[in-house]
């Protein structure tokens, strides 16, 4: 996806947490994160916040749009 990187393979790793359990603290699919985690898929709002929530960092440092 142009214009579009994601960082949070990084900050999940560093919370300790795998693809699984990061999407059963969002409420999505393991392969919505792994998709998310390639920028394969652009998050809506909602879910962007839940997870810098959930990985502890912040929103334009895991998601960047240029």
């Amino acid at each position: 996806m142009d214009g579009f990187t994601c960082n949070l393979k990084v900050y999940r790793q560093l919370q300790g947490l795998t693809q699984g359990e990061l999407a059963e603290l969002v409420g999505v699919r393991r392969e919505t994160i792994m998709r998310l985690e390639k920028a394969l898929y652009n998050p809506s709002l909602k879910l962007a916040i839940d997870i810098s929530r959930a990985v502890n960092a912040p929103l334009e440092e895991i998601f960047i749009f240029e």
